[in-house]
């Protein structure tokens, strides 16, 4: 593949390359000015880091540093009170994401983290897979749901999100497709999770967890062993050990590389340093996804200019990613080939004036 630009060559606009996008968080996909909005409805001070000192400076290379992360994260999520607020992420995400060429959303949702408002984790789902189907129905940018399980919580409760998810398994815009397991991998034991997973994957869901930003390739291997997951949520620190880096290519596992997240939690000094070259040399699938824009302050489209600006990739790299990101989807079959067809078209189209 090549990955700088031939002589003469002009770049073609990002926005209009369709892509899917499979890393983003419910609450992490917030609009800044969205949670002002209901911090001011619901009568919550927020941090100056969500004011005007937007976006914040992160680190997670330390206990302190996720901690702060943890904390501004959770005073947002703190202004989720109520349905119509779910419902306006929900729409307001299907929306960014249209504006961006995203032709397929998988959002990823804890639902036990606003289920005290909401009258439990099974009414929590069903408003945001609600949501879903009637934005997918509306907008240019279909929305499936990834249920998501936190590494912070008892394994126990992972099985029962396991089963919630399974029981709105399906193929389509406003089902979940998906079960996954976030938050700071360094706590708890991924090996405990695994039977949630089964239920997952018993149930047709792909199996999507998060490993490999925090923790090096130690866990990305145990991830791959214990779990079996379909795709890794991150896994760019696999290239600190070739043999890892093999199997997650033996694996066929497709990652989810957030080069903006890297850089801004300290995993990766400059995006120049974030290792998607290495990746995709290895005949690794990598979907670019935009984790948690709130407060990383970068959406989908800024991952592919940052391949393209920091990273050297020319446009047919760029449209391979997009290819990739569709590929390792839940998108039925026929909404993967018109976007296939669609990027093809992009490059067609040439250079933009």
């Amino acid at each position: 593949m090549s990955l700088t630009p031939g002589a003469g060559e002009r770049s073609r606009d990002l926005t209009r390359l369709p892509k899917a996008h499979l890393h983003l968080h419910f609450t992490g996909s917030t609009r800044v000015a969205t949670i002002r909005d209901l911090a001011d409805r619901h009568g919550i001070r927020l941090p100056t880091a969500l004011l005007a000192d937007w976006p914040p400076r992160l680190s997670a290379r330390d206990e302190r540093g996720w901690f702060r992360f943890q904390r501004l994260y959770d005073a947002a999520r703190a202004c989720v009170r109520d349905e119509d607020d779910m419902r306006r992420i929900v729409r307001e995400a299907a929306e960014d994401d249209a504006s961006e060429g995203s032709a397929w959303l998988e959002i990823q949702v804890d639902p036990t983290s606003y289920a005290p408002f909401l009258g439990g984790i099974t009414p929590t789902l069903e408003i945001v897979l609600d949501e879903a189907r009637a934005v997918s129905a509306a907008g240019p940018t279909p929305v499936a749901v990834v249920v998501a399980a936190s590494r912070i919580r008892h394994p126990l409760d992972a099985r029962t999100l396991a089963r919630l998810a399974v029981r709105h398994a399906g193929e389509g815009p406003g089902s979940v497709v998906g079960f996954g397991l976030s938050n700071d991998e360094r706590r708890g034991v991924t090996e405990e999770f695994a039977a949630a997973f089964a239920i997952a994957r018993r149930g047709g869901l792909a199996l999507v967890p998060h490993a490999g930003e925090l923790l090096g390739p130690t866990a990305v291997e145990t991830t791959l062993e214990s779990i079996r997951p379909d795709r890794i949520g991150h896994g760019v620190r696999s290239v600190e050990d070739p043999r890892v880096l093999e199997l997650v290519a033996e694996s066929g596992v497709a990652l989810e590389v957030c080069p903006a997240s890297n850089v801004a939690l300290g995993v990766y000094p400059d995006a120049r340093d974030v290792p998607l070259r290495t990746i995709v040399s290895a005949g690794i699938p990598v979907a670019l996804g935009a984790d948690d824009p709130m407060l990383f302050g970068s959406r989908l489209t800024d991952q592919y200019a940052m391949a393209r600006r920091d990273l050297a990739f020319d446009d047919a790299g760029l449209a391979e990613l997009a290819r990739s990101s569709i590929r390792a989807s839940r998108a039925p079959a026929p909404v993967r080939d018109q976007v296939l067809r669609r990027i093809e078209d992009w490059l067609a189209d040439g250079a933009a004036p």
